[in-house]
């Protein structure tokens, strides 16, 4: 019987550690101080009783691995069902932009990364795997589950210990999050007019904020639901309509040999953007409907959506910290030290540099949740902004969603790029490395100047 428990043990345990993190908070200045999300240190205290440190709980970190990925999705479809409302201030163009962000931020992590991988690979590091460092933006971008599909595929093409690679690069990347980013977070509230991040709102304090989320018309009674039944069915239809949809793109680019695998790997990794998008629209034909008057209830609730949301986002970022490996760098650790360490750099300047121009509201939280997003995952981006947003009364968290989903077929082409970059190795053709870089810096400098135009026009 015991085994019919270890699914309900993990959420168990995830539970009792956001009670501790919740009285550790209450009772400790500091962690109030420094604005260091209760989940952040719950999940810690997951990682430090877990396999990894002192083994006193079973935690494992594949099956929490299947928990993250579901909740990411589950949390941001619940986001997009939501009935949309204008932001004070805000703009739709912001979603693009963020969208355009994103995909410049991995363009410039995998510049920086592949570029200096080449750099070691032709002076010091001979033996060194040439697209080593385009692992960057998949560690630090999208998470150890890219990270590790992609580093295990290129093991047997000639990078030893892939997986393990992607997976150390991930998680230094949740360190410069966490590490970084909280103190990152402190000064820029502290900072914010000094930084040239005014705008007409930049911050918004625990103590003066108040939700203002209304719920909608109750569930006819007839229907013999909970609203919160309904709101759940919602969620789950939508992504069973993603699965399916990826099962046929799956399917659809089964031809195309390693780049169809490459490039459905990576879709199967975004499922949470393809349910967004798909939710978008399941939201915009039931506003058609309404308007019809072919429906007389409005079924989602904003108000439930936004608390299904927050839970699973909380009990995500949790499980992500308790899932975090601690692998042994052996023969690369100084090259991945080196790549990481000028990445995680870059990437808090380019946040910074980013959310001053192309934002005129929230700009301190936009750099924040990019900041957080660009180092660890959208986890740790939403965590960093709950923690000056806690309500996601701003638009920063509605632009990571909606922005998800203008990236995505931004970014395609670049999974391409991955797959070009590596056949210069196995063909011995390294003019491909430096085709590569051109067209990433090329790509690069087309969505800046369609930022930054559109800024200036505005």
């Amino acid at each position: 019987m015991e085994d019919f428990w270890t699914s309900a043990l993990d959420f168990l345990y995830l539970s009792a550690f956001l009670i501790v993190g919740m009285i550790l908070k209450n009772k400790i200045r500091f962690l109030q101080k420094y604005l260091i999300p209760t989940s952040i240190i719950a999940g810690f205290i997951g990682l430090i009783l877990g396999q990894e440190v002192l083994k006193l709980i079973d935690l494992d970190p594949d099956r929490l691995g299947v928990l993250i990925y579901h909740l990411m999705a589950v949390g941001f479809i619940a986001l997009a069902l939501k009935e949309r409302r204008p932001v004070d201030g805000g703009n739709k163009r912001d979603n693009f932009n963020t969208g355009f962000a994103i995909v410049s931020s991995y363009l410039l992590q995998g510049i920086v990364g592949f570029a200096i991988s080449l750099l070691l690979a032709y002076t010091v590091f001979p033996d060194l795997f040439p697209p080593f460092g385009l692992l960057l933006p998949l560690g630090f971008g999208q998470g150890p589950g890219q990270a590790f599909s992609i580093g295990s595929s290129w093991e047997l093409l000639g990078l030893i210990e892939g997986g393990n690679i992607g997976i150390s690069i991930a998680t230094i990347g949740f360190l410069w999050a966490i590490i970084f980013g909280i103190p990152l977070t402190n000064f820029l509230v502290r900072r914010k007019k000094r930084l040239g991040l005014v705008g007409k709102k930049t911050f918004i304090s625990k103590s003066s904020a108040k939700y203002e989320e209304k719920h909608t018309e109750n569930i006819p009674k007839k229907l013999s639901l909970d609203s919160l039944a309904v709101q759940l069915a919602l969620i789950g239809f939508v992504y069973m309509l993603t699965y399916f949809l990826l099962k046929g793109i799956a399917l659809a680019l089964a031809p195309l040999g390693t780049y169809g695998e490459t490039v459905t790997s990576l879709l199967w990794g975004f499922q949470f953007v393809i349910g967004t998008m798909i939710a978008i629209g399941v939201r915009v034909l039931l506003t058609v409907f309404r308007r019809k008057n072919w429906l007389h209830f409005n079924y989602p609730d904003n108000y439930i959506l936004q608390r299904v949301s927050s839970t699973s986002f909380d009990y995500m970022i949790v499980a992500a910290i308790s899932a975090i490996s601690i692998v042994t760098f052996r023969a690369n650790w100084i090259p991945i030290l080196v790549i990481t360490t000028i990445g995680g750099i870059i990437t808090i300047f380019y946040s910074l540099f980013l959310s001053r121009r192309i934002y005129s509201t929230y700009k301190v939280e936009h750099v924040v949740s990019l900041f957080g997003m660009l180092t660890g995952t959208i986890t740790t981006g939403v965590a960093l902004l709950k923690e000056v947003d806690p309500d996601f009364k701003s638009n920063a968290a509605e632009n990571l969603v909606l922005g998800s989903a203008v990236a995505l077929p931004l970014g395609l082409p670049l999974m391409f790029l991955l797959g070009f970059a590596v056949t210069g190795y196995t063909a011995g053709k390294p003019e491909f490395y430096f085709y590569t870089l051109g067209i990433f810096v090329l790509y690069m400098a087309i969505l800046l100047a369609v930022m930054l135009w559109k800024r200036k026009k505005r």
